[in-house]
């Protein structure tokens, strides 16, 4: 790497917090992959030892609704300085998002009070209006997915698993995809810009897989707030994930990971659509490619239980990756209740192998 490289290398690395960290959780998220959150704050304080604060007092940060044009601006800047004031209350410093999408509007909300200080001031006279609170900015804002990428080798000390097939001790080839408000919307924020970020396959290769490298890896999800919450709209996102579908199959990644919850919604979602509505199916012998949370990723090596971890909630099923890695799991518990009662099957699809 010659030097002008070097220095735009250095133009996109951050500083990560070592500890001590307030945690805001994701609306969305928790509705999708609820277990991702709880195996996050599992590995944070069981593996690493990290002081992590789980706020039950936090909101929504309005990113889906301010991105569709429903908050104003002067709102989501009022809701972010409640977060922050909560975060205050606590005695933390550093800001740790979830959410993709709620780390953009994080990132935006300071980027604009800091090239327009009017907004700021007006900030803090709303937020005393309307809850009579004051707030500091944090002094460490990142993405969780950054707090794993930070700590990948010593999660990779203490694996119990590699990201390698068992039977072949060939590495996995596993697809990245990073969500847009991660990398896109302020390049500098992420690990390694928009173009080459690093935040996943740092952890990839780390724990033992190969990336794949294919055609449409950049192009977003589709996901777009307005396109699909206006259901007429949704044939929008389906199209362009069936792009990247199409672009990486012949790569045969054994999965796909990534840090934003609504791509991980759509990517693993969108693949029974599909199988459904055209046939079409992308993944080894008519079922599906797996798509898995970063967090899920670090806690199958980690030897975390699947079931635990919410990995039953897919809608493309993660048995045959499993089983590829060598992972031990109990079949019979894939939907058993937090009593051991069974809650039952879900309906299979017809198309889609699970």
């Amino acid at each position: 790497m010659n030097k002008n490289n070097n220095r735009k290398w250095q133009d996109y690395q951050k500083e990560i917090a070592e500890d001590d960290y307030y945690y805001a959780r994701s609306c969305i998220r928790q509705n999708f992959f609820p277990g991702s959150e709880e195996t996050f704050l599992r590995i944070l304080r069981e593996v690493l030892g990290k002081n992590v604060y789980d706020d039950p007092h936090q909101t929504t940060c309005t990113g889906i609704a301010y991105h569709s044009g429903i908050v104003p601006i002067e709102t989501t800047m009022t809701v972010v300085a409640r977060q922050y004031s909560l975060m205050n209350d606590a005695g933390y410093r550093n800001f740790i998002p979830s959410c993709v999408t709620s780390f953009g509007i994080y990132t935006e909300m300071e980027d604009a009070w800091k090239h327009f200080p009017e907004t700021l001031d007006n900030t803090r006279k709303q937020l005393h209006s309307s809850t009579g609170r004051e707030f500091e900015q944090p002094e460490n804002l990142v993405h969780t997915s950054d707090i794993i990428y930070k700590f990948r080798n010593e999660i990779a000390a203490k694996a119990k698993y590699r990201l390698i097939n068992k039977e072949t001790g060939e590495p996995l080839k596993v697809v990245d995809h990073v969500g847009c408000h991660y990398a896109k919307i302020f390049p500098s924020k992420g690990v390694g810009g928009a173009e080459f970020p690093k935040v996943l396959t740092g952890m990839i290769e780390a724990w033992g897989g190969e990336v794949v490298d294919y055609p449409e890896r950049r192009h977003c999800c589709g996901f777009g707030f307005r396109n699909y919450i206006v259901k007429e709209n949704r044939a929008y996102p389906l199209s362009n994930s069936k792009l990247k579908f199409d672009s990486m199959k012949p790569y045969q990644p054994d999965f796909i990971v990534t840090n934003c919850p609504g791509c991980t919604f759509f990517l693993d979602r969108w693949q029974y659509v599909l199988a459904e509505a055209e046939g079409i199916t992308y993944g080894e012998n008519g079922y599906g490619i797996p798509v898995l949370t970063y967090e899920e990723m670090a806690g199958l090596i980690l030897g975390l239980d699947p079931w635990e971890m919410g990995m039953q909630l897919h809608q493309v099923s993660v048995e045959s990756l499993l089983d590829k890695i060598g992972i031990e799991y109990d079949p019979h518990a894939k939907y058993l209740g937090g009593k051991m009662e069974y809650l039952g099957a879900p309906k299979e699809p017809k198309v889609l192998k699970v």
